[in-house]
């Protein structure tokens, strides 16, 4: 190794290609690597979001640490990199390195303040053409550069939900199918199955193996079968988002779950709303005009009103954004699609990060 101990600063916000390809370089060089992430409190990605994101991403010698830095930037005031280098020692938790690896134009001075040999590393992004301003300005035109958790966090989440027999899984897997034939970016598009119906199946197989003569109706469910079901759904949905498109389409969800709760056991619980999240846009499946197909797994058509009632009812409440798909399959997947890119061309929200003067 040519250094001892190596150091980079930066806000991370959010990583991407050329931050690893700056850690993977003083990582190279170094015995021991730290990265400071030292956002500010303002900005949109939580700190411990970009921790994860970098640990997850880069071998034990590196160290990465970090704390919220919301001092004033000015590069030429050396009273305000008095303050920053301040944080930046307390966070690292040294005094001095060998080195300071950077793609910036700070970094050497970044490495006197350290008593360090400064390294910089494709200065004019040359090797990895993106920056942090690029990606949250064009999210979705700059993907490829972002890690998994990175893409998990940013993707759109649009859930379908609705009453037995009315369309859930025909829309998920056709909105995704639309999206992928889109190409680019878009063919790696992903829809997650409901996790409801694979753990029925599993509990009736069970059953049957024991009494073949058994029907769904003979399947009993408690309150953990309901909580393992929300957490298998939320699980299958991040995995899904870490290696998909900007646009993930699940079918149901943690808030469908405490409806079905709710059906089968008279109440919800508070351990499976406590897995509800907020997904970007829900499309509900209206039950009118959709004929119920008896599949052996459902429960019956005359639910399908008040499953239908209980939704319209838990969507309005909820806060998010959400359409109601009726008419016949090519009309709902229209308008699933119109609510979709509607979504899309909102594009991204980021707070901007503390900035110089200029």
């Amino acid at each position: 190794m040519t250094y001892a101990r190596g150091l980079i600063v930066g806000k991370f916000y959010p990583p991407h290609a050329g931050h690893h390809a700056l850690i993977a370089a003083a990582a190279a060089a170094c015995d021991r690597v730290i990265v400071v992430v030292a956002p500010s409190s303002g900005e949109s990605i939580p700190l411990e979001a970009r921790l994860t994101w970098l640990r997850e991403a880069h071998p034990p010698h590196v160290e990465v640490v970090g704390r919220y830095d919301d001092n004033p930037v000015d590069y030429d005031d050396p009273e305000a990199w008095d303050r920053h280098v301040a944080v930046f020692r307390e966070t690292a938790g040294v005094d001095r390195v060998d080195a300071v690896f950077s793609s910036e134009l700070y970094g050497d001075e970044l490495a006197r303040r350290f008593g360090a040999t400064p390294v910089t590393v494709d200065l004019d992004r040359a090797r990895v053409p993106v920056s942090g301003t690029a990606v949250r300005n064009d999210p979705a035109g700059h993907w490829r550069f972002l890690g998994p958790g990175v893409r998990a966090w940013l993707t759109r989440r649009v859930i379908v939900v609705g009453a037995e027999s009315t369309g859930t899984t025909t829309i998920a897997r056709a909105l995704a199918r639309h999206y992928r034939l889109r190409g680019g970016v878009w063919a790696d598009t992903r829809w997650v199955p409901e996790s409801g119906r694979e753990l029925t199946e599993r509990k009736l197989r069970a059953l049957r193996a024991e009494r073949p003569d058994a029907v769904v109706d003979d399947v009993e469910w408690d309150h953990d079968d309901f909580v393992t079901v929300a957490g298998e759904q939320n699980a299958a949905e991040d995995q899904a988002a870490r290696a998909g498109s900007p646009v993930l389409f699940g079918d149901t969800d943690a808030l469908a779950t405490t409806i079905w709760e709710e059906r089968y056991l008279g109440r919800g619980s508070v351990a499976v709303r406590e897995r509800m999240r907020r997904p970007d846009l829900y499309l509900l499946t209206d039950h009118e005009g959709v004929p119920f197909v008896q599949d052996g797994l459902r429960d019956g058509e005359d639910i399908r009103a008040w499953m239908t009632g209980r939704f319209r009812a838990e969507l309005r409440a909820s806060g998010v954004p959400h359409r109601v798909l009726t008419g016949n399959l090519g009309e709902r997947l229209r308008a699933a699609v119109r609510a979709t890119d509607d979504l899309l061309a909102q594009g991204w929200t980021f707070k901007p990060p503390l900035s110089p003067p200029e």
